[in-house]
């Protein structure tokens, strides 16, 4: 290991060979600001790092997937969703032989704009935020990343590499249309880097989405079973879980009613992973791809379900929607919440001085004078908010009792 450390640094090299249309860490196209590179871990593998130690990425634990905190402990929130992600993420990426180490930084950012209270949160803060841009969580998650956190001397943000804001900011594909009111976090890095929003993402920051499709729609089956949102035989009306569970049942003839929820859910993400991996070979077998050009050339996302699993898992969709999504307990938990966000964003727009000191600085600091500009750093406050802080903020705000406890 000394020897390589001295002829050569080692952030060059993968621990697996890469296929030619993998994004390789010695061919990245660098960061915002430059910096020295590591010589024991390649660019990515920092970017992954500078993540995992953010304290957006730790304040993950406290946000709300489905259900919020206070409804039990077993539930997923957006940290347990993340790495489960990432996880799936990683599985897909070595049987591609692809960066693993890219396409496990992309899911640990995809999530970390989100505010609190899941998309309920997201969407009264779009709703308030109406006339001066809006708010959306993917653009939020590149804010974060660029210029949020603030932990390193000669820069604000994490410097991430090209690929990983790539990443990002593609992985549901092209950006088509940018709304700079909207995407402020994303005109900024524009004019930085050019991201080329017309391609495609790397076939990393792809896998990255498709791992996010296979994690929510699985643990939210089994958060919603515990959760008594549906019975097993109402999920099994889904086409997709019924052959999996006909599969188990026939293969385990004495298996229990709790196992066999487990033994749905294990193989249920196999179906879909195995699915995804063969359709996306397909894909690579007919375009022959050469190099990550290639993939961002494509002219469609390489990473796919096949068309027969997409209608199965469109069903799935559908069925979590209207049964979980809809459920009226999970509606009036979020009618709850909501006013929570409302409220404590109309009491900072209205009075910058209730906003804590650090945020007035800010508010100071970066002119933020105009109404748009105000807005936008209230929202970032409120975004970055745990569920539990959120309610504690507002207790604060409107309870006149709340010192006296």
């Amino acid at each position: 290991m000394s020897n390589l450390a001295e002829d050569q640094s080692s952030y060059n090299y993968c621990a697996l060979p890469l296929a030619v249309y993998a994004c390789r860490p010695d061919h990245s196209a660098g960061r915002i600001f430059e910096e020295p590179e590591s010589k024991y871990r390649t660019c990515f593998q920092r970017d992954r790092d500078r993540i995992i130690h953010s304290g957006a990425f730790r304040r993950l634990k406290y946000k709300t997937q489905v259900f919020v905190y206070h409804q039990g402990d077993h539930y997923r929130t957006r940290l347990t969703h993340t790495l489960e992600v990432a996880q799936v993420a990683r599985s897909l990426a070595r049987a591609l032989m692809v960066n693993e180490d890219l396409a496990e930084t992309v899911a640990l950012a995809h999530d970390l704009g989100h505010p609190p209270f899941a998309h309920a949160g997201e969407e009264i803060l779009n709703k308030c935020m109406k006339d001066v841009g809006g708010f959306d969580h993917n653009d939020q998650s590149l804010r974060v990343l660029t210029s949020l956190e603030r932990k390193y001397p000669n820069f604000i943000g994490l410097n991430m590499t090209w690929e990983t804001l790539e990443g990002v900011v593609k992985h549901n594909g092209p950006v088509e249309n940018m709304n700079p009111d909207l995407q402020v976090a994303l005109a900024g890095l524009q004019e930085q880097t050019d991201l080329r929003l017309d391609t495609y993402a790397s076939i990393e920051a792809q896998i990255a989405a498709l791992a996010d499709d296979i994690a929510y729609n699985n643990h939210d089956v089994e958060d919603g079973l515990h959760a008594g949102l549906f019975s097993f035989d109402d999920i099994r009306e889904v086409t997709l879980i019924d052959e999996v569970v006909s599969a188990a049942e026939k293969k385990y003839p004495d298996i229990t009613s709790e196992l066999l929820v487990f033994e749905m859910i294990r193989e249920t993400i196999g179906a879909m992973v195995e699915d995804v991996l063969a359709e996306t070979e397909k894909r690579l077998k007919d375009l022959q791809p050469q190099s990550p050009e290639d993939i961002r050339l494509a002219g469609r996302q390489m990473v796919a379900f096949s068309p027969a699993m997409l209608k199965k898992v469109d069903e799935l969709r559908a069925f979590l929607w209207s049964r979980m999504y809809k459920h009226y307990e999970v509606c009036r938990t979020m009618s709850k919440v909501s006013r929570i966000i409302e409220e404590i964003y109309s009491a900072f727009i209205n009075d910058s001085e209730l906003l804590p000191t650090i945020w007035q600085k800010r508010l100071e600091e970066e002119g933020a004078e105009s109404e748009q500009a105000c807005a936008r750093l209230v929202a970032d406050y409120i975004a970055g908010m745990t569920d539990r802080y959120a309610v504690r903020e507002h207790e604060r705000l409107f309870d006149p009792h709340w010192d006296l406890r």
